[in-house]
């Protein structure tokens, strides 16, 4: 637990002590300070950003230091991004789809459906979500930026998102569906209200919260079944969930007439002609050539920032498609995966701590690992062949999944980190940190995907993803970022609010949420652009009032 997050809290009352005082003092002690106060110290994360900046810069470049770091923590929700979507959700589908299969009977396979959106999908679109969450919960002078990016990014999707759905494609919203996550939502904000508002979580609430979220699933399940069996076909394919699943932008677009005859036309030269090292080279390119040519200047741009994070991604995660015919089997790459994933996960777990700790103070974990995984990648390279996968294929997914993970956890502990040291630069308070850079950082994939989706035509289905994927961030981000904190010694964490501005996002979400449970339908659940324009409204004015609360303007009494 700790005690609460007085240290990384508002810039009118900082601990004494606190890191949060070094800007008070001359810029000539700013290093001695940072260096020698165990509030500065840096616990996860593998670069010391708060000893890069007050001490590897000198003060008059402190500017300089502050735009590096902006331009790094663009470039790690890039990073977040692109694994999550690349790497994370395909191998979690792989999963899913595997684990159905594996259910030979028919009767369950309607209920895979609605499961698979709320379970798999809510997953894989809110894993940097709960992992910056759990990450920022782990050490008591963030945990502002867990609920501050928590409710922040609650408020951005009920009223950003859902707003500009309504406005890009006004529709008619599914009534039952709507009612049903906006209650639930409302159920968990004011859980985490009550949380707060006794400054602790013990186990039973943390439990709860998890709880709360498996109740969520089968309500789910269960109300898809019910208005199946009403409609009479219960085992009707899985019709209005398909366009669930174009997360990816780039995706939907057909890859040109070339690639398809291409296709059809080779595909049996190709096993007979295609050598090791082809594939090998063919499968690590990150570039598609035909539609780099094809695409605008500024797709181009943003592709090249991703390329090189791809390249290390295509190196250390294996993915496996079970749409594809060779279900993304590529021998030379993935016996190849079999020693760099593993050496990944001892690496980046604990920052690397587990991985260059010293067996018997001889032998590195690290090396064993690649003794260990060499062995095993040389006898399948041996077994299998380029053309046909083995039957333990499917392993390769839980590989990926666990590599993904890996990478999504190293890159969401740099970023927590990179928000503390900026907010002690800016003398802000985690909690503003969180909603704002945090939130919009998280949001953004989603943002983009469900108006993606609301312009192809499926407005409905984008809508209902708005609301099923933060009801996943909240109860899974907190539930899971406090019980993994909570020891057999003191199972509670304590979590003190010190700035108002927490009352005023709890408030703000809850209101948003009224505002749609009330206006949805008096509205016959019809939304069109009014409707979008005044949830637009409402985030601006709760923006505006969240800074003008965090730089003093605006006074409130705490609770």
């Amino acid at each position: 637990g700790g005690a609460g997050w007085g240290s990384g809290g508002s810039p009118r009352s900082p601990c004494p002590g606190s890191c949060w005082e070094v800007r008070k003092h001359n810029s000539s002690e700013w290093c001695h300070f940072i260096r020698s106060n165990p509030d500065c110290q840096m616990d996860g994360g593998f670069l010391n950003y708060l000893d890069g900046v007050f001490c590897v810069f000198p003060p008059r470049l402190l500017p300089l230091a502050v735009t590096l770091y902006a331009l790094w923590l663009l470039y790690l929700f890039i990073i977040l991004g692109v694994t999550a979507e690349k790497f994370f959700c395909p191998n979690l589908s792989a999963i899913s789809t595997n684990l159905k299969l594996s259910h030979n009977g028919t009767p369950d396979l309607f209920l895979d459906v609605p499961l698979h959106g709320v379970t798999f999908l809510a997953f894989g679109n809110g894993a940097p979500d709960v992992f910056s969450a759990v990450v920022a919960f782990s050490d008591p002078r963030t945990a502002g930026l867990a609920i501050g990016a928590i409710f922040g990014a609650g408020v951005f999707v009920t009223t950003v998102v859902a707003g500009g759905i309504a406005l890009v494609k006004p529709f008619t919203a599914a009534s039952r569906p709507f009612l049903r996550d906006v209650i639930f939502y409302m159920v968990a904000v004011f859980l985490t209200f009550v949380v707060l508002y006794l400054g602790r979580i013990r186990l039973g609430e943390a439990l709860g919260y998890l709880g709360l979220y498996v109740f969520y699933v089968l309500t789910v399940v269960l109300c898809t079944w019910i208005h199946r069996r009403q409609r009479g076909d219960g085992l009707a394919p899985p019709g209005p969930w398909e366009p669930e699943m174009p997360t990816d932008v780039e995706e939907p677009e057909p890859s040109g007439t070339n690639s398809g005859d291409y296709g059809e036309e080779y595909r049996p030269l190709l096993p007979s002609q295609e050598s090791s090292l082809r594939i090998l080279t063919a499968a690590l390119s990150p570039l598609d050539y035909r539609k780099w040519r094809r695409k605008p200047w500024y797709w181009r741009l943003f592709k090249a920032f991703k390329v090189p994070v791809e390249l290390v991604l295509l190196l250390t995660v294996p993915v496996v498609d079970p749409d594809k015919d060779d279900l993304n089997w590529r021998r030379p790459l993935n016996c190849l995966h079999i020693l760099t994933s593993p050496l990944l996960c001892v690496l980046t777990l604990k920052s690397g701590t587990y991985g260059l700790y010293q067996i018997q103070g001889i032998f590195p974990v690290w090396g064993l690992v690649t003794l260990v995984a060499s062995a095993l990648a040389l006898i399948i390279f041996i077994t299998t062949s380029n053309e046909e996968p083995p039957k333990y294929h499917c392993v390769f997914a839980f590989l990926g999944f666990l590599a993904s993970a890996m990478w999504i956890n190293a890159a969401a502990t740099e970023l927590v980190n990179i928000l503390r040291t900026l907010g002690i630069i800016f003398q802000l308070s985690n909690t503003v940190l969180g909603l704002t850079l945090l939130a919009w950082g998280n949001s953004i994939g989603d943002t983009f995907s469900d108006l993606t989706m609301a312009r192809q035509g499926y407005p409905r289905m984008a809508f209902s993803a708005c609301f099923g994927g933060i009801i996943f961030n909240i109860l899974v981000g907190v539930g899971l970022g406090c019980l993994l904190q909570m020891t057999s010694s003191q199972p509670l964490v304590k979590l003190e609010p010190d700035s108002p501005l927490v009352w005023v996002l709890a408030g703000a979400l809850g209101l948003s949420l009224v505002f749609s449970f009330v206006t949805v339908p008096a509205q016959c659940f019809q939304l069109g652009k009014a409707y979008g324009v005044c949830l637009l409204t409402y985030y601006l004015l709760f923006l505006s009032v969240a800074l003008l609360t965090e730089f003093r303007v605006i006074h409130f009494s705490t609770p």
